[in-house]
């Protein structure tokens, strides 16, 4: 018998098993849904005339993880661990957050899904870094997607954006 679930080092095994159920397997690529996303991100203006900047690390992202949404179960390590919804429509509205974030990080910054619970908004750089966004402030979730969501689903506290 032979289980995929040893066979892959890319996610430690909490959030690599919490992926799965929420129905990611290695080789996901849902690129259809990802350019819909692309489309109507771009073709969104807030009224005050305020867009949303689309770049392939955010597309790519929504391609493999889109549309999922993840339910760690267990402590987490430092922090409860947060379930996630993959899907930057959360964000569509928040045009302007994301263009101020961007400006102070000197890179574009888009959206990336929100926190179930908490509805804090999950978002992407042109560089793959990701973020999270709340009434307490602005969060880094790690160097890339893989970071962010072990991040999230482990419980790890994140670390404070801090101005300047």
């Amino acid at each position: 018998m032979h289980t995929d679930r040893t066979s892959t080092t890319r996610f430690a095994v909490p959030v690599d098993a919490a992926l799965r159920d929420a129905g990611w397997q290695p080789g996901r690529w849902d690129i259809k849904q990802a350019e819909i996303w692309a489309d109507t991100l771009r073709d969104h203006t807030s009224p005050a005339g305020h867009r949303h900047a689309v770049f392939p690390a955010a597309v790519e992202a929504w391609a493999e993880f889109g549309g999922l949404h993840i339910r760690p179960t267990g402590p987490g390590r430092q922090v409860a661990p947060t379930a996630i919804h993959i899907d930057p429509l959360h964000g569509l509205h928040l045009a302007r957050t994301l263009g101020d974030l961007g400006r102070a990080l000197d890179t574009q910054v888009c959206p990336l899904g929100a926190e179930t619970d908490t509805q804090a908004l999950l978002a992407i750089d042109a560089q793959g870094r990701a973020y999270t966004l709340d009434h307490t402030g602005d969060w880094y979730l790690g160097p890339d997607i893989d970071h962010a969501l072990a991040t999230l689903i482990s419980g790890i506290q994140p670390q404070r954006l801090t101005a300047g």
